[in-house]
């Protein structure tokens, strides 16, 4: 539902809770169900939502800093969608960023486009700049491209395998350190838990790149739509 711009993934997760969500006719009460988007009838509270555009849409915008990654916010924080108005009307982020983090994100109505790009088995670069407090040393940054082990969000005192495909050392002195970092998993805070992990707090990150969609020269709140190419390919 959030995929098709209805509604957030939180209002989503509670309209289904409370049965007012068919699919094909049957109550769905699992969040987690998975439904074909293209060939699914899904209804909200008995009415069909509006159907969206066939026309294929890809937006790139510049995310400035503290906005929310989502449509709503119930803290009542700016979101991205706040800054696009009308513009972001029937399109989705693909993936997000965090309140403190800058850069390009993506905005589409292809459900397909968006998955392909989030699915961890496609291994979709993201590409970031990043400053750091302190010296990283060539060790500090071939163990983030190895990988290391950090605790997942919350309290359940699990660890998971972070790694970095790529992490390049640009400029660094003893106050901080400026690298280029490429991710290929797109997991929760992942290079803000990286970092951490080897005692570097970030102080920016800014996503330059995703798969190949670049920022460019895109100034903060600034985005542009890119033109459907018939072979299903993106213009850039």
């Amino acid at each position: 539902m959030s995929k098709l711009g209805l509604v957030s993934r939180a209002e989503a997760r509670r309209l289904i809770v409370d049965g007012r969500v068919r699919v094909d006719g049957r109550v769905v009460r699992h969040p987690t169900t998975a439904v074909v988007l293209e060939r699914a009838r899904i209804s909200i509270d008995g009415a069909a939502p509006a159907p969206a555009s066939t026309d294929r849409r890809v937006l790139l915008f510049h995310k400035p800093r503290g906005t929310v990654t989502t449509r709503h916010d119930p803290s009542g924080r700016r979101t991205v969608f706040d800054v696009l108005g009308d513009a972001g009307r029937g399109l989705v982020a693909v993936g997000r960023l965090d309140l403190a983090s800058t850069g390009l994100l993506i905005f589409t109505n292809d459900t397909q486009l968006a998955n392909r790009l989030t699915d961890p088995a496609e291994r979709v670069p993201r590409r970031y700049v990043v400053t750091v407090r302190g010296r990283v040393t060539p060790e500090t940054a071939r163990q983030l491209e190895e990988g290391l082990l950090a605790p997942t969000a919350g309290a359940s005192g699990r660890a998971e395998h972070l790694s970095a495909s790529q992490v390049e050392i640009r400029k660094a002195s003893n106050r901080e350190t400026h690298l280029i970092v490429e991710l290929v998993e797109g997991r929760n805070r992942e290079l803000r838990r990286l970092f951490a992990e080897v005692g570097h707090e970030p102080t920016r990150i800014h996503r330059i790149g995703f798969g190949d969609y670049e920022l460019g020269n895109l100034q903060p709140g600034q985005w542009k739509e890119l033109d459907p190419q018939p072979n299903g390919l993106i213009a850039r």
